[in-house]
């Protein structure tokens, strides 16, 4: 599909803050995106790859459970819901995308 900087500029253009893979020190606002390389999915013909998509997981963090992000998130292509989790009182919706 695109490159990781046109997938920044889609999560971005939700209203919301994207980190790419944020060392600890960065202070995050909330909600956010936080998103990380996760996987390359090859595909082969005659023992040589033909094409490479990037799967990436995307972590939407925030104080509020009824956040309406993770559903914007889920309405994108290629989008997937993998789990949610609490920690730290921030509620934690795990996707992953193929971008």
């Amino acid at each position: 599909m695109g490159s990781r900087l046109e997938l920044h500029t889609l999560l971005t253009g939700l209203g919301v803050a994207a980190y790419f893979q944020p060392p600890p020190a960065v202070n995050m606002t909330y909600p956010c995106i936080v998103y990380r390389l996760d996987d390359i999915d090859t595909k082969f013909a005659n023992n040589a790859p033909y094409s490479l998509q990037k799967g990436y997981m995307l972590t939407v963090i925030d104080l509020d459970p009824d956040t309406t992000v993770p559903n914007q998130i889920a309405a994108l292509p290629s989008v997937s819901f993998d789990r949610f989790y609490t920690a730290d009182n921030l509620n934690h919706y795990v996707f992953r995308i193929y971008f």
